[in-house]
């Protein structure tokens, strides 16, 4: 702990974890206002910190997650220097507690063996641990108008399924299966891992189409999302769209190699994410808000109120 809000020392350590943990947004983030920057990074921060915690890098992972979301729930930081710096940037920009809330639900959930039962079940997790983050991301960024927020959500539950499709062998090893078992079947962590060993797995080509079913998902978001984008500054919009296109690339990449989930992790070099900057940019000459968001996107989350006060 020890660090306070705007100071050095905290904006120096999320600086840090952003460069070693955040490739795709740090190499975005050179193209936001040095406002906008320092805030995006705080809150990277301060989400990346809760997705160590959960992951087991602090001792007594659950019960810090839930003392954290007790302390987020009464607004007070009770000694807590990482909640501080994180609810004075609430005040500071007005964003959503409870999207930070919801974000901890989710890497509570997260806590032991996982598996998803549904699309429905995929949508919810994405939303919880990535969607909040577009979700609080969405005031830091100066989108003019409230609407934009529903599209926030869009864009990082797209990037999240990215994630999913991505990482299915490593999830395997920690006993998570995202994938639903209506698409691949009940098939268990440990089968999965048995199916990226052996080429004769028969569960190998069922999780592959899986992954397809995914990467289609994540493309309906991605379109939402990087569309919703025309909502803020361009400056912002450009650095936005470049993060979400440098990672919708992993996704691209997977599908050229025939969804082939058990080689080595897919990543975008520094070549590729200039290419996929160069590819963010027509986008930015047509942009133009969209008038409405389409709900059925939202249709698994009804129920949590941080999305249903956006509709």
């Amino acid at each position: 702990m020890g660090c306070t809000f705007g100071s050095k020392s905290a904006e120096t350590a999320a600086n840090a974890m952003l460069a070693a943990h955040g490739k795709s947004f740090y190499w975005a983030r050179r193209f936001l206002g040095p406002v906008a920057a320092r805030q995006a990074t705080l809150l990277y921060a301060f989400c990346r910190l809760l997705d160590d915690i959960a992951d087991g890098d602090s001792p007594g992972g659950l019960e810090r997650l839930k003392a954290i979301d007790a302390s987020l729930a009464e607004g007070a930081a009770d000694g807590d220097d990482h909640v501080a710096t994180f609810l004075s940037l609430c005040s500071e920009i007005n964003l959503p507690v409870n999207a930070a809330r919801d974000l901890i639900a989710g890497l509570i959930f997260d806590q032991g063996e996982v598996l998803l039962a549904d699309e429905d079940a995929l949508i919810v997790y994405a939303y919880q641990v990535a969607g909040t983050v577009g979700l609080m991301m969405s005031p830091i960024l100066g989108r003019h108008d409230p609407v934009a927020d529903a599209f926030a959500i869009d864009l990082g539950i797209a990037m999240q399924l990215t994630n999913i499709a991505r990482d299915v062998a490593e999830d395997a090893d920690l006993g998570r299966r995202y994938l639903p078992a209506s698409w691949c079947g009940p098939i268990s962590p440990s089968e999965i891992r048995l199916a990226s060993a052996s080429p004769l797995s028969p569960g190998r080509d069922e999780v592959a189409m899986a992954v397809a079913k995914v990467l289609v998902q994540a493309e309906i978001f991605y379109t939402s999302g990087l569309a919703g984008l025309a909502y803020l500054p361009i400056r912002n919009d450009l650095a936005i769209g470049i993060a979400a296109t440098v990672y919708q690339a992993i996704g691209h990449r997977l599908r050229r190699r025939r969804y082939a989930w058990w080689k080595k992790r897919q990543v975008v070099g520094v070549s590729g994410k200039i290419l996929a900057t160069g590819a963010s940019l027509p986008r930015l000459f047509s942009r133009r808000a969209p008038s409405s968001h389409d709900e059925r996107l939202h249709r698994a989350l009804k129920g949590i109120a941080s999305v249903d006060a956006l509709h």
